[in-house]
Formats: C-alpha cells, structure tokens, sequence
C-alpha cells in the first residue's frame, strides 16, 4: 500500500504541474495572438472603435478584478471611471499638461477616491456593500452635475487637446494614440493577469470562497478586500482618462449609475472570474451599441434580449463555456 501511495502521488503532482504548464502556454499563446490582432487591426478597422473597445475592456478587466477574483459586487464603478475622465480632461484643457501627466493625474485621483470609498464600503458585506457603492457613486455623479465650473455640468469638458506623449509624440492623429492607447491596454491586462497570479491573488480568491477560513489561516481579509478595490479604482480610472484623450470629451454619461450597469454587463457576458472574458464582453456590449445605434432607444431592447441569451445558454460567459469545454482557465 505504501508503494503505491508512494508511486501515486508524485504521479498526481507530475500531471497537476503539466496542467499548469500547458494553461501558461496557451495564456501566453492568447497573449501572443492578441497583440498580434491588435498591431493590424487599425488597418482593418475604424481606429477609434477600437480605442473604444479596448478602454471599455480594460474598465471591464478591472471591474472583473474586484468582482470575479476579490468576490465584491460594486454597483458604483463609474464614480472612478468618470472621476478619473474629468480630473484628466481638466489639466489637459485648463492646465496644459501632456497626456501622460493628464493620465497619471486621473489615476492618482481616482486610487484617492477608491481609498476613500473602499475604506467605508468593506465594512459592509453581499448586497449592503453593493449599495453602499452606489450611493457613494451617485453623490460624485450630483457633485459632477452640481460644479460646472470643474466639469461643465451638463455639456461636460469638450475639445480637450491630446497632446504630444512626453512631449514628442504627436497624437493629433488617430494612428499614433492608437498604439499608445495598445500599449496602455496590454500593460494593464498584463499587471491584472500578473496580479491575479501572484500571492496576494490567491489570497483574494481564498477570501472569496471562504473568509472565515482565511481569517482562520491569519490573513487581514479586510486589508486584501481594500487593496483589490483600490487596484480595481486605480484601473478603472486608468480607462476612464484614455478614454478621456481618445473621444477629447468628459461627460455626466461617465459617472452615471448606468455605466456602471453596463460594465456588470460586459462582464457578465464575456465571463465573470476569468482573465479574458471582460474583453470578449466589451467588444461584444461595444459593438451592438455602434452596429445598431440605428435603431434608437430600442438598442437597450435589444441588449437586454441578448444579455437573457447570453445568459441562458452561457451561464459561465462566452469565454468560461469555451474554457469549461477545453478544460483550461481563460
């Protein structure tokens, strides 16, 4: 018996290990193929749909970070996305700074207001910190209505310049800000996989299937839960001020309760709690808002049939049910 014990467990630990060596080789397979598609496709598409779609997907990843691997729902994710879309449109416009520092600037605020926020709402937990989140995203949207001054109420920041990157860049042109822009999204998809993998990853995810038992174990489960919100405000802002330079425009629709809705969308059909699903779920949201804006205000109809679909057929998200069939986390 102990023979076999002996001979059965190294056995178990060979394959287990073969299975982590083949997930990473199609992940970085993945990422290989993404970056591939992502240096042609200004070529095949309108550049600045694509822009948009990968400022919605990287919102969408950082989202997906908070909910699919920290185990908090946040209904009040705009609040970072818009703020930080203000903050950047403002000192470019009014303060002059190159976009970079603009970008910076939006981040940083909106890693302050994540801190803030996240500080009051993980005293919370289930649908009272999913609330909390809410309210405290619509005092920033009244406070976005009610400063004109800062954000142009109703009209928003317009016209704001893109710049030159570092000074030497120019990004006047669609093509040169959509490789920075590229660049800005792989570097945070990369940080977020690279997050999610790590030590602190595994703890997150060790608090979100069982806190009690994590708490056991000696780990701060509400420093983890604050250090992933701050992250996921901190990314989140981080699309908000692309987004910012890419369409030179802030608006109250950045901060509004409803963009928050739409981001639980785009990753509730690209696939909750896993690393490429919120891409998938942000071209497809992105898309039928651009394909069938022809259709008025029947276009929420039609997402709405769709997300129903979606969520009929594809329980796990378009990309969980792929990676369920293959067998390996995507």
């Amino acid at each position: 018996m102990a023979d076999v014990l002996s001979v059965e467990a190294p056995a178990g630990a060979i394959a287990l290990a073969e299975t982590s060596r083949s997930t990473e080789r199609l992940h970085r397979a993945i990422f290989i193929g993404l970056a591939a598609v992502l240096l042609v496709a200004p070529y095949l598409a309108y550049p600045v749909f694509v822009m948009k779609v990968m400022c919605f997907a990287l919102f969408a990843l950082a989202f997906n970070l908070l909910l699919g691997y920290g185990g908090l729902l946040s209904f009040g994710h705009a609040a970072y996305f818009g703020m930080s879309s203000y903050v950047c449109a403002y000192v470019a416009k009014n303060w002059g700074l190159t976009p970079e520092l603009a970008i910076l600037s939006g981040v940083l605020v909106s890693a302050v207001l994540g801190l803030a926020f996240g500080a009051l709402a993980i005293r919370r937990q289930g649908i009272y910190f999913a609330m909390i989140t809410l309210a405290l995203a619509q005092m920033v949207f009244f406070f976005s209505l009610q400063a004109p001054k800062f954000t142009g109420g109703e009209d928003g920041i317009q016209a704001v310049p893109r710049g030159k990157l570092f000074g030497l860049i120019d990004l006047t042109g669609d093509r040169a800000l959509y490789y920075v822009v590229a660049v800005i999204f792989m570097a945070g998809l990369l940080l977020i996989y690279r997050i999610i993998h790590s030590p602190f990853g595994q703890v997150c995810k060790a608090i979100r299937d069982n806190e009690p038992r994590a708490i056991s174990l000696g780990y701060r489960a509400n420093q983890y839960k604050l250090a992933v919100f701050v992250l996921s405000a901190s990314l989140a802002g981080l699309a908000g001020a692309t987004k910012a330079i890419v369409f030179q425009l802030a608006s109250l629709t950045d901060v509004h309760w409803s963009m928050s809705g739409e981001v639980v969308l785009m990753t509730l059909v690209g696939g909750l709690g896993t690393v490429f699903g919120p891409i998938v779920g942000a071209l497809v949201i992105v898309s039928m808002q651009n394909y069938l804006a022809s259709l008025g205000a029947w276009v929420t109809v039609v997402q709405g049939v769709i997300f129903v679909v979606c969520v009929l057929l594809f329980r796990e998200g378009i990309v969980g049910v792929i990676a369920k069939k293959i067998g390996r986390p995507l």
